[in-house]
């Protein structure tokens, strides 16, 4: 694939990500019903869950999907995608019963023959094709989606106005569809990137609205018809959205007849967990404090379990400035991890050299990760003074002020690496700027949250270590790795292509990862069936229960 239509894509996902995070976008309902109950019941005696997150929405319009999970989770409970992950990191259909590929170009989409709308009609792939067709209306103009792979779509991610069908996307029966992309993609990619996030909505339904006013058509705030286990009854974008259940679930009827998805505050979580008020926090769309972390343990009436490590507590380097290898070797050399990893997560996660975390199907653990080694960094120093590096300068190390955990170890970095001859002055900003930090290349280090999916790490990769990315780093040989990559389904094959790149990593240190999170999430122990994890929490929502 070519940079930058991926850059395009990351680019757009990351700005749209600082405005979830920064924003509370869009409107309230209009409808009067209110989420403010949190018993275990409501007043009708129905049994009622409330999920706490820290994420606000951007919409809860399919059409305007931004790649969040938190907006994706919230609308995949009325509209199914075609797959999701599940716990153990295997794609599980959900309106699909298969996606498969011969040549990584053809990729066919199978319908569950099963799947029912909840008026009654069958899901189609009629359906399917409808939706990517208005995905990729240039009405809507929601670039976010990264369509322009699919043959008949522009590169700009649209197709032309007025376009009734897509080349790319063409129906081959009532319950096959198959997509064709413009060059090679792995399965995987296809998977993670369209199958999780292309939300299918009902053609029977929507077929007539003009598409330059299905951005803001009022039918979305209440939908009629759903293919997912609920339909949404009220919402406020800053605070709650509301659910009852779909009794006409294909799947099955759901047991917990109203869900809420509450907007809270990170430090509101443990209150809120304490009284009961949440029930459900999910590691992804709920950001629990680190210093929270051992009083929801000891909460009697909560069981934690702590998710895969996926999210990378990352360290770019703007190589154009940072251009000494050895300076950055020095810097690796010169971060006691171990001691970050103990001290400020108490052990929960891991260290790793590169991208890829054990949660990976593609991660090589036979790459061991550098060691804490003062006095190699020391050497690596002397060696770039003697060669014409300025020791008396000083690094910009940028960290996100959100990140209270990161803040403060980010001076326990500083602190260490003055000990080896690099000064570096670390400054907080806030998610919003230091985005604008990156994208500039006005920085010589900079630290943020970073998850690389596990089973698609390509799009990020492919982007960071590019001229455009943030790193400005290039490298032949990574980018041919991660061009093979997308040629094969072989997991073992792709597992060697990127040990290549996270060897590379290791040597010529365009990043370094400080540690790897396992995230906290917390259930209260009244629900049944319901596992807080990195991927696949809500995949069987359906069956969950309370036992009061």
């Amino acid at each position: 694939m070519k940079h930058s239509k991926w850059n395009k894509w990351i680019a757009v996902f990351l700005t749209l990500i600082i405005t979830v995070s920064l924003t509370a976008c869009g409107k309230e309902s209009t409808t009067n019903e209110s989420n403010k109950e949190t018993k275990n019941t409501t007043q009708t005696g129905e049994k009622m869950v409330n999920i706490g997150v820290t994420d606000s929405l951007s919409s809860i319009n399919p059409l305007l999907m931004d790649a969040t999970e938190i907006l994706k989770y919230a609308m995949a409970l009325e509209f199914l995608p075609l797959v999701e992950l599940n716990r153990n990191l295997e794609f599980e259909g959900m309106l699909a019963s298969s996606i498969t590929t011969e040549d990584n170009i053809h990729f066919k989409v199978t319908i569950d023959e099963k799947a029912n709308w909840s008026d009654g009609q069958p899901v189609t792939a009629e359906d399917v094709a409808f939706t990517v067709l208005r995905l990729a209306s240039p009405k809507l103009a929601n670039a976010s989606m990264a369509l322009y792979a699919f043959e008949g779509i522009g590169d700009d991610g649209f197709v032309e106005e007025g376009a009734t069908e897509i080349p790319g996307v063409k129906v081959i029966d009532n319950k096959t569809v198959e997509f064709t992309t413009k060059y090679p993609m792995a399965l995987t990619t296809f998977q993670n990137t369209y199958g999780r996030y292309i939300l299918t909505l009902p053609k029977h339904i929507l077929k007539d609205v003009p598409e330059d006013q299905l951005a803001s058509y009022e039918w979305f705030s209440a939908p009629t018809v759903v293919s997912g286990p609920y339909r949404i009854t009220a919402y406020d974008l800053q605070h709650f959205v509301s659910y009852e259940a779909n009794d006409k679930y294909f799947k099955g009827q759901p047991k917990i007849d109203k869900l809420n998805i509450k907007i809270v505050t990170s430090a509101q979580l443990l209150t809120s967990l304490q009284s009961g008020e949440i029930d459900f926090i999910q590691q992804t769309t709920g950001n629990v404090l680190q210093e929270d972390y051992a009083n929801i343990e000891a909460l009697t009436n909560i069981t934690v379990n702590y998710g895969a490590p996926v999210t990378n507590q990352s360290v770019f380097f703007n190589t154009n400035s940072v251009s000494d290898v050895r300076i950055r070797q020095a810097i690796l050399y010169g971060i006691d991890r171990q001691s970050l990893l103990t001290g400020f997560l108490n052990g929960k996660g891991e260290i790793v050299d590169g991208f890829l975390s054990s949660a990976s199907p593609f991660y090589a653990s036979e790459l061991t990760p550098i060691s804490y080694d003062p006095e190699k960094a020391k050497e690596l120093v002397q060696q770039a003074e003697a060669d014409g590096w300025d020791s008396s300068r000083t690094l910009n190390f940028y960290v996100n002020s959100g990140d209270t955990t990161f803040t403060q170890a980010a001076d326990y970095i500083a602190a260490k690496l003055l000990e080896v001859g690099i000064k570096i002055q670390v400054t907080t900003v806030d998610l919003s700027t230091l985005m604008t930090k990156a994208g500039s290349k006005d920085f010589d280090l900079l630290a943020v949250q970073y998850t690389y999916a596990p089973v698609d790490p390509y799009p990020d990769i492919n982007w960071l270590l590019s001229t455009d990315g943030w790193t400005g780093y290039v490298n032949d040989t990574v980018s041919q790795a991660l061009a093979e990559t997308q040629l094969t389904s072989d997991v073992n094959e792709i597992k060697d292509k990127y040990l290549t790149i996270d060897t590379i990593a290791q040597q010529e240190v365009p990043m370094l990862s400080a540690y790897v999170i396992s995230a906290i999430g917390a259930a209260n122990k009244r629900l049944v069936n319901a596992t807080p994890d990195v991927y696949g929490s809500f995949i069987n929502v359906h069956e969950w229960d309370v036992t009061e």
